[in-house]
Order: structure tokens, then sequence, then C-alpha cells
């Protein structure tokens, strides 16, 4: 308006070649002319008609400043609630996240933890399949042969020795210590002779075979009673140990065919020097005892210092398996 104001002002001073000055004073929306002769109003008409279109036309814009104020003022009021509210939902958002990660790790924990105990459990499992599977061997080998007919033979030794057969019962008694070395010597030089059945398997023949002499020239009063009761009783815990020892070394599931199944060997004994030596002075023993009816020397002193010796023996055996924790080795193989 002030553009178009001035406009009309220079095209009326050089239409009246300058003869008014003009001076325009917008005081409260008003519009004054002042003609620089006095009491001369050529352009006051007109100037009272701009002055109130003017006016108007202030008052317009006011009110659309006063519109565009409050609009102003609703869009930024607008603009701080939509603030507030992004505000409010990003706490809302950042929490909603906060409470998801919280619930997914503690999830994840969990499923961590079973994953863990499912992996350990079934290395459990694996672990224990494969040290079940134990090495199927073959036990039809001579010396096992060889310890079997001497276990078989042993009761009618003793039933020969009950019938005063002495000679045969010698005669019986020299074919089992042929056995007894046969079988050692094959399964040493032999390939494919040797096995884990027939560490246990021999010993168990010599005591089978001791016991039966032992016991039946008791009854001959050939051997005094305690000594034979201290010698079965040894070997009765011998015996009783390797059972327990197949018991403890058999993987499970522990059930009577497996546990008598003599293919699967799950230990190997092995003797201490000692009980060896027992062992022979036992046979050197039950030997010169049987001859002695033969040969005709019974209760002679040597024989009875033989008694004495075979006792402190037998005990030391004992005591040496008590003692000695290599006795005896549990075996797991693939």
């Amino acid at each position: 308006m002030r553009f178009k104001t001035n406009r009309l002002f220079k095209h009326f001073q050089s239409f009246y070649c300058k003869q008014f000055s003009t001076i325009i004073c917008l005081k409260n929306t008003t519009i004054k002319a002042h003609s620089s002769h006095e009491n001369h109003w050529h352009f006051s008409p007109f100037v009272c008609v701009y002055s109130s279109d003017t006016k108007k036309s202030f008052q317009n814009l006011e009110k659309r400043a006063e519109a565009l104020k409050d609009a102003f003022e609703q869009k930024k009021e607008q603009i701080r609630d939509t603030e507030q509210k992004i505000r409010l939902k990003s706490v809302e958002f950042v929490r909603d996240i906060k409470q998801h990660k919280d619930v997914t790790s503690k999830k994840l924990r969990v499923k961590k933890e079973v994953l863990i105990k499912d992996i350990l459990e079934t290395k459990a499992k694996v672990k224990e399949k494969i040290e079940g599977v134990v090495e199927k061997e073959n036990v039809f080998t001579i010396p096992n042969i060889l310890c079997f007919t001497r276990i078989a033979m042993s009761p009618y030794l003793g039933y020969v020795i009950m019938q005063d057969d002495y000679h045969l019962a010698l005669g019986l008694l020299t074919f089992a210590g042929i056995t007894d070395l046969l079988d050692g010597w094959i399964a040493r030089n032999w390939k494919g002779q040797a096995s884990k059945m027939g560490s246990f398997l021999d010993p168990m023949a010599d005591k089978v075979l001791i016991a039966t002499l032992f016991i039946s020239l008791t009854c001959q009063n050939l051997i005094p009673l305690a000594l034979t009761l201290l010698i079965v009783a040894r070997d009765a815990a011998l015996v009783s140990a390797g059972f327990v020892i197949r018991y403890i070394s058999l993987p499970p599931p522990r059930t009577l065919s497996r546990y008598f199944d003599v293919t699967h060997a799950t230990a190997q004994l092995a003797p201490t020097f000692i009980s060896k030596v027992n062992t022979a002075i036992q046979l050197l023993l039950v030997g010169t005892t049987l001859a002695s009816p033969v040969f005709g020397y019974v209760d002679h002193p040597a024989l009875q210092a033989l008694f004495g010796v075979t006792a402190g023996s037998t005990v030391i055996s004992a005591i040496s398996y008590l003692t000695n924790k290599d006795t005896y080795k549990v075996l797991k193989k693939l």
C-alpha cells in the first residue's frame, strides 16, 4: 500500500507542476494533506477517500496478522503437543524394547542352559556307550582249553583220592601240572593264544585244583584241617573278588547274559609275584603229600615244615592282593 501511495503522489506532483507540497502523516491509520498555500485544498477530497481505503486495508492487515498470529500459535501448540507425544512414544518404545530385550535374553538364557544340559547328557550317554563297547575276543584258545580241562578234572581227582587210589591220583596230578605249564608257555609264545579271559581262568583253575586236593587230602588225614581252612578261605575270597570286579567293570546294562558272556573281557588280572610263589609252594605241598602214601614218608618232619611254609606264604599272598593296586585292570576299549 505504501508503494501505491508513492506512485500516486509522484503522478499528481508532475501533473500540477509541483504546485503542492504534500506531507503525509500516517498516524492511527489517518492521512492528512496540507498545501503549500493555505486554504488551498485541490487534492483534499481524493486524499480523504484514499485515507479511508488505507484504514480499511490496515484493519484487514491487522486482522490477517492477528489471524496468522493465532494460527501460528495454534500451529506452535500443535507442534509442541506432537513433540510431547513423540517424546512419550519414544520413551514407551524404548521401554518396550528394553522389556522385550530382557524377556528375550531370559528366554535365550534358559534355552542355552537347556541346550547345554542336553549336550552334556548326550555326551555322557555317548561316552557311556563308547566305553560300553568292549572288545570281543576268542576264548577257545589252547591255553583256555587246558584250563577248562584242569577245572573239569579236579572233582574226579578228589574222588580218586577219597577212594585211596593214590597212584592214579598222582598220575592225574602230574597231568594237571603239565597242562598248567603248557598253557602258560603257549599263551606267551604262540601268536593269538593269549586272552584276557585266560588271565582269570588260569589262576581260577589252579585254585579249584588246589582246593579240591586240600579238601580231599584233609579228609584222608594227610593235611591239617587248619591249613586247609586257611587256604580255602583265601581262595574263596579271591574268587569272590573276581566276581565283584566282573560286576564293577561290566558297562551298563548289567544283565545275567552279559555278565556270564565270557567273550566280553572287561578286566585283566595281574597276579603278584608272591602269589605265584605261593601257588608253586601249594602245588609242591599237595604233590609231596599225595606221594607220601605211595613212597612211605607220611608225617615226615620235612613235610611238617612244608605245612608251615605253605601257611606263611598263603597269608603273605593274601596281604599282597589287598595292598597292591595293580592286581587287576579294567579294560575300556573301543
